[in-house]
């Protein structure tokens, strides 16, 4: 076996294990628990295991782990005991685009929906890119595939600063909006290290940076200063010092109805229309930088335009799940304020006047903590907050952070530490007219099933 990957299941990891598989590798791996991530895993013939037991890991593989794998698995104990080399996921997936025109998608906040962009329009647009998208492209069916052309389009994460192991041909980076304090500590340790992730980019390469988010302006300014290739974009904001590139994307007379956002867009003398199957103007933002990456790979600007039409979203990412009695049920990714904020203003949109009404799982103590009131003024765009305990993820509870300091700031908040009787209770209170989401990067999506059963509707 080539490559032995410990958590495959995971959305970035199985991304890996596939493209791996496709280049014609050995790959198998294991994950705590059974998952439709492990089925198509199993149906392209990749070995996989339930349950972590050093026996699964052969000697002669290469190890792949994420920061979530702690030193205490007994299948990482073994393969250092054994000296075997172990690899990031990010180097795996380096291994895996070795010799492809790499284009990095970068930021707090987007990465996926950016990245999923991309995939979708260059492949609209006859590219047949290789691509690495942390959760499954609508239309693909999965979250990785490898093209026959020399692109490569992957989601790149700052989380725990492997982005860092990338030397992109282009780099785009949505914003540099601080997230993972207990990892940098300060924002500015976290936008430091968003420039040494542009200085990886290959001589002559470019960084596409959205200007409207003052860290990423910050981060072109500097790059530029380094005598770096910058484009950017922006427009949607009424900032007057805003920043631009050497070449700038202005975006204009946006159009936010439900389900299809639209504006126009200006770039280096031509303008064209921008028409997506998506809404949001964050999804405007994040389509304009794709239409960048686009034409610096070669596609003309009006057709990279009309192929980014044919993206229809992400999974959990304002994921539709169900309607029932003129109730409407969405799932969505959101873990951050700012991603919170973004997506409840979409749905004040897509909800025609109705009521909104959210049911969210905190990520990780350490967020939670420090984002408990930015997170609080978030769900102020909501009509209803039902807030579950915290997904602890990589990290161990902490003494006095409980979900508690997010909906002890919220008026008519319900703090419901069980996730199901959370559901079950929103599902009881949603009335015809109101959209409901399940909200959080852990496990509340799976809530979507429960309430649709109260609804009376299948998933």
């Amino acid at each position: 076996m080539s490559f032995y990957l410990i958590g495959i299941g995971g959305a970035g990891m199985s991304v890996v294990a596939e493209l791996l598989h496709a280049k014609g590798e050995v790959v198998g791996g294991s994950d705590a628990k059974d998952s439709k991530n492990l089925d198509h895993l199993r149906s392209l013939g990749i070995e996989v295991f339930v349950g972590h037991d050093a026996a699964h890991v052969p000697a002669d593989a290469r190890v792949v782990i994420s920061t979530a794998v702690r030193e205490s698995n007994p299948e990482l104990v073994i393969a250092r005991e054994r000296g075997q080399e172990v690899l990031h996921r990010s180097q795996a997936l380096a291994l895996a685009a070795k010799g492809l025109d790499f284009v990095a998608v970068a930021g707090a906040h987007g990465k996926t929906t950016s990245s999923g962009m991309l995939a979708a329009a260059l492949s609209q647009a006859g590219m047949d890119p290789s691509f690495a998208v942390g959760g499954v492209v609508t239309g693909f069916n999965t979250g990785a595939h490898l093209g026959a052309s020399s692109v490569f389009v992957a989601e790149a994460d700052e989380s725990d600063k492997s982005f860092l192991n990338y030397s992109p041909r282009v780099a785009l980076v949505t914003n540099v909006e601080p997230d993972h304090l207990d990892n940098y500590g300060s924002r500015e340790e976290f936008e430091q290290t968003f420039l040494k992730f542009a200085q990886k980019i290959v001589p002559g390469g470019l960084l596409v940076v959205c200007s409207d988010d003052e860290g990423a302006a910050r981060l072109g300014r500097a790059y530029e200063e380094l005598g770096g290739r910058v484009w950017s974009y922006g427009g949607l904001t009424e900032d007057e010092g805003l920043w631009r590139g050497q070449k700038h994307a202005v975006v204009s007379a946006a159009n936010l109805a439900p389900a299809h956002a639209s504006a126009t867009v200006c770039f280096d003398g031509q303008e064209t229309e921008l028409s997506l199957n998506v809404g949001g103007a964050h999804n405007l933002e994040n389509a304009t930088g794709a239409l960048l990456v686009g034409i610096e790979l070669g596609v003309p600007m009006e057709r990279m335009a009309t192929a980014l039409h044919s993206f229809k979203g992400t999974g959990r990412r304002f994921e539709l799940r169900g309607k029932a009695q003129g109730k409407v049920l969405v799932d969505d990714y959101a873990h951050h304020p700012s991603e919170v904020a973004a997506a409840l203003r979409q749905a004040r949109v897509e909800s025609g006047g109705g009521r909104v009404l959210v049911l969210f799982q905190p990520h990780l103590y350490s967020r939670t903590k420090t984002f408990a009131t930015e997170f609080a003024k978030a769900f102020q765009l909501a009509d209803r907050l039902y807030i579950t305990d915290i997904f602890g993820a990589r990290e161990d509870p902490v003494e006095g952070v409980t979900s508690q300091l997010i909906s002890n700031q919220v008026p008519g908040a319900h703090y419901i530490p069980d996730m199901r009787e959370a559901a079950q209770a929103i599902a009881n209170e949603a009335r015809e007219g109101d959209l409901v989401i399940t909200m959080g990067a852990g496990s509340i999506t799976s809530m979507g099933e429960v309430i649709l059963n109260r609804w009376g509707a299948s998933k």
